[in-house]
């Protein structure tokens, strides 16, 4: 039998950021949904996803006939300030995350503070690009945001 020492800190990811967005809570908030949701895209591609926005719910990427992949459920949501999902996400393979988007109004704007925790078997390749995934991600709602605000 091989066995191998593995450090707390390879098992775990840890990802903040707050986004500063200049329109109100509800804006913002669908804005969260919409772009979680039909309007994703990573930096090379449409990836349009579907949100079931109740406790419960799945977030999935729906291929069609059948196919797709879950990314997670939504494991709390108050309607505008707080939207959680747990699940894998995009990792197929032994982990577990918890997104957490927290919403508050902040002068005539929203502050959003975003957390992503993860647990269990990361690959390199995802620690190494979710920062950037979410950074991109996280930019697409403060912009999507923001435009619905100036319609």
């Amino acid at each position: 039998m091989i066995t191998t020492a593995t450090k707390i800190e390879d098992l775990t990811l840890s990802i903040t950021e707050e986004i500063q967005v200049r329109a109100s809570l509800e804006a913002t908030f669908a804005a969260l949904l919409e772009q979680l949701g039909p309007f994703n895209e990573t930096p090379e591609k449409p990836m349009p996803m579907k949100i079931e926005a109740w406790p419960g719910g799945r977030w999935y990427r729906d291929l069609g006939d059948d196919n797709g992949h879950l990314w997670g459920h939504v494991q709390a949501i108050k309607r505008p300030t707080l939207l959680e999902i747990v699940g894998p996400l995009f990792m197929s393979y032994p982990v577990v995350s918890n997104v957490q988007y927290r919403l508050s109004a902040a002068g005539s704007g929203t502050v959003i503070t975003f957390r992503h925790l993860a647990f269990g078997l990361v690959e390199e390749s995802h620690r190494s690009g979710v920062n950037k995934g979410w950074a991109y991600m996280n930019a697409g709602v403060r912009n999507r945001a923001e435009a619905l605000v100036s319609r």
